[in-house]
């Protein structure tokens, strides 16, 4: 088992993407089977102090990434290209969609209280939502929902993850 770990670790290594055990079982050669108990060699191996990465999991996928716990000394450096400053409207919009995905544009703007076009433009651009359908109401508008990139940008495994709200928070993302 060795050696297949040590090869999902090299195609873990070159893939900047989560990925699935589909497309890694795909490009190794091996079976699922042997890939997921080859993902669980890895993790064992990152477990031990003497490692400075781990294995995340995000949105289904899986990708080697720096230890939470170093986060703060690589930052400076590396999180320039990861880290995008969001307005504080920017992220009320994301939140908004995330929490009630899928959404259509007038009811973000009738929780927000603002238009939303803006935001929502912004937020497209970045890959951190997408078009997910079309609501069966008269005039057939858009619905938006989060993306595999929002997913892997707040490093979470599925929207499943996101923190949960209380009673208060909950209400402020619903429709009056």
């Amino acid at each position: 088992m060795e050696k297949e770990a040590a090869l999902i670790e090299a195609i873990l290594y070159l893939e900047t993407d989560p990925q699935d055990y589909a497309f890694l079982a795909r490009l190794s050669g091996l079976s699922k089977d042997v890939v997921q108990k080859a993902v669980e060699v890895l993790e064992e191996k990152y477990r031990k102090a003497d490692s400075g990465i781990e294995l995340t999991r995000i949105g289904g996928g899986v990708m080697i990434s720096p230890k939470r716990e170093y986060w703060d000394n690589l930052k400076e450096r590396y999180g320039k290209r990861n880290e995008t400053r969001f307005s504080r409207a920017a992220l009320e919009t994301l939140s908004i969609i995330a929490y009630s995905q899928p959404i259509t544009r007038s009811e973000i703007e009738a929780i927000r209280g603002v238009q939303a076009d803006t935001m929502i433009r912004l937020l497209h651009e970045k890959s951190l939502i997408k078009e997910v359908g079309k609501k069966d109401v008269p005039g057939k508008p858009v619905q938006y929902g989060t993306t595999r990139e929002f997913l892997k940008f707040f490093r979470l495994e599925s929207i499943a993850d996101l923190p949960k709200l209380n009673e208060t928070e909950a209400s402020r993302f619903e429709l009056e």
